[in-house]
């Protein structure tokens, strides 16, 4: 028998009131915030579409800045397979299961978007250098499940991992999620109900206390595997809308269309898990939309940020988005932060008052409008002229910000510049062939402001096989785009 929400959280708070020796992560956000600064950072390295014939790899990265090899690869584990494409990551356990000792942040999981397959990653033993524990492959996830093109991974509260998918084992757009055992990994199955799957797939967070879970959506992967095609969102092959499901029974109840809201890509709850709203970045509407729970019970969504197009010769259309691609929330929900990948810019966003955001930083990293590029400008709605290109420590950055990860205390902003190796390849040639770059960003928690570190670069470029695309970045401890509060 189900108990109430009541009855669910009273027990809850209790059995963590009582806890003597907790488990992974933090009680609450704003105690991550306290949490030791990072000094060590993993993120997937891609070789697909590169020209190079070697697997992906998961790089380890010193950021201690007292450290001699502060800013440097200091590791390498690469995966037993080619052309697997990792993408994002998640863990075996995190702050979803604080009340219970048993548990411990040891694993990362490592889905693989194109081939399907996840790797198991041991990051406690050595966390300087990281070893392979478990592959889990494609025909048992097909086999179990009928889905296939893996994505986002989040810890639940009952000690599973769950992952979305974003198709079928044919590149048929199905949007569902499998079910890791949490101590073995082996597949258990789906988390919605038989046929229960949405339309499209993407990412997806939950707020238990709602009895809700949210997911977005791209396109299907034979949509968008092999590169963009502008005339398939004419005909409707991208997304453009968020769908809402019963977090205890496992059903979608509500799909909401979003209105100029085209490819709704990452999705996030304000990270207080009493909070009935959150945001999600439209990539190619360019906008910020902001997602809540009605007075009736019935959830809604409504434009907040606008990032106008630019008018531009030189480019595949002539309207150029800003492509908004990753965003993330600091733990104390004052600040939102997204990327603009194809314009070059990142942006902090006062969010005191979610439905009326005010930007407060904003810094260009790379892009497609940098002067002496391709790409003229012929009317901004934004900007006076078109920015320069940015030089770090002699290397001129190519790309733009993409995936981004703020530091636990919301004063480093760290920012990598690959999107998805066969867009990387279309949209920024020079990216394949001088590798990707990581930065870090110094955030100004007060007043808001963002200002680039001029110390600190990793060049994936210069990596022994050949450049490399660099994409999600993780911290050890959890970090506030993989970990949930209950």
């Amino acid at each position: 028998m189900l108990l109430s929400f009541g009855t669910w959280n009273k027990n809850h708070l209790l059995s963590r009131a009582k806890c003597e020796k907790c488990g992974p992560g933090y009680p609450t956000p704003l105690d991550a915030m306290k949490g030791p600064r990072e000094e060590l950072l993993y993120l997937p390295c891609i070789y697909r579409n590169t020209g190079t014939e070697a697997p992906d790899y998961l790089a380890t990265i010193d950021v201690d800045p007292k450290s001699p090899s502060y800013s440097q690869v200091i590791h390498r584990l690469p995966m037993p397979h080619l052309k697997d494409e990792l993408h994002h990551s998640g863990w075996n356990t995190c702050s979803s299961c604080f009340g219970d000792s048993s548990k411990s942040r040891t694993k990362l999981i490592l889905p693989s978007l194109i081939s399907s397959r996840v790797y198991v990653v041991d990051v406690a033993t050595e966390p300087r250098a990281p070893k392979l524990h478990k592959v889990v492959e494609p025909t048992e996830v097909m086999s179990k499940c009928d889905l296939a093109y893996l994505h986002t991974s989040h810890c639940l509260p009952s000690g599973e991992v769950m992952i979305s998918a974003l198709g079928d084992p044919k590149g048929n757009a199905k949007g569902g999620f499998l079910l890791l055992d949490g101590e073995t990994f082996e597949v258990k199955g789906t988390w919605q109900k038989p046929g229960g799957a949405a339309r499209m797939g993407y990412d997806f967070w939950y707020q238990p206390r709602h009895n809700v879970l949210i997911s977005s959506e791209w396109a299907a992967p034979n949509v968008f595997k092999d590169g963009f095609n502008p005339a398939d969102v004419s005909v409707g092959l991208y997304g453009s809308q968020l769908h809402v499901w019963d977090w205890q029974r496992r059903e979608l109840i509500q799909t909401l269309q979003l209105e100029d809201g085209l490819i709704p890509l990452e999705i996030r709850f304000l990270h207080d898990p009493a909070a009935s709203q959150g945001f999600v970045g439209c990539a190619l509407s360019s906008n910020i939309q902001r997602f809540y729970k009605t007075e009736g019970g019935k959830w809604a969504i409504e434009k907040v940020i606008q990032v106008p197009s630019k008018k531009v010769e030189g480019w595949m259309l002539p309207d150029m988005p800003g492509l908004i691609t990753d965003i993330l929330l600091s733990l104390d929900d004052r600040f939102l932060y997204f990327s603009n990948w194809v314009h070059g810019d990142l942006r902090q966003y006062d969010i005191s008052d979610p439905q009326r955001p005010r930007l407060v930083g904003q810094i260009f990293i790379g892009g497609s409008i940098v002067q002496g590029g391709p790409v003229r400008v012929l009317e901004d709605k934004e900007l006076k002229c078109q920015p320069v290109p940015l030089v770090v420590k002699g290397k001129k950055i190519q790309g733009g910000p993409q995936m981004i990860q703020l530091s636990l205390d919301g004063r480093r902003l760290y920012v990598t510049t690959s999107l998805y190796s066969a867009w990387d390849k279309q949209f920024y040639p020079d990216l394949i062939k001088e590798g990707s770059v990581m930065l870090q960003v110094d955030v100004d928690t007060e007043k808001g402001g963002l200002t680039l570190n001029p110390d600190f670069l990793v060049d994936f470029g210069k990596e022994p096989l050949g450049p490399a695309l660099a994409h999600e970045l993780r911290y050890p401890g959890g970090d506030c785009s993989s970990d949930i509060w209950l």
